[in-house]
């Protein structure tokens, strides 16, 4: 049964039954490990993008002469 969806239930209910907190820890695990930091760890990192992003977005469109 292994790759089906029966087979994926009865691995899971294995897991469970050995150790309850097993898909908590496997997560916890998971959040730990991230080293990319992101917007939420540096605030004025996140101000710095926003405006830049803003200046670029209100920028004009430049008219492009073919004839020229």
């Amino acid at each position: 049964m292994a790759g089906t969806k029966a087979g994926g239930q009865k691995a899971a209910a294995k897991n469970l039954a050995k150790d309850p907190m097993f898909y908590a820890k496997i997560g916890a695990q998971g959040g730990k490990n991230g080293r990319t930091g992101g917007f939420a760890a540096n605030p004025e990192l996140a101000r710095i993008a926003g405006a830049k992003g803003g200046r670029i977005s209100r920028r004009k469109k430049v008219a492009t002469d073919a004839a020229a």
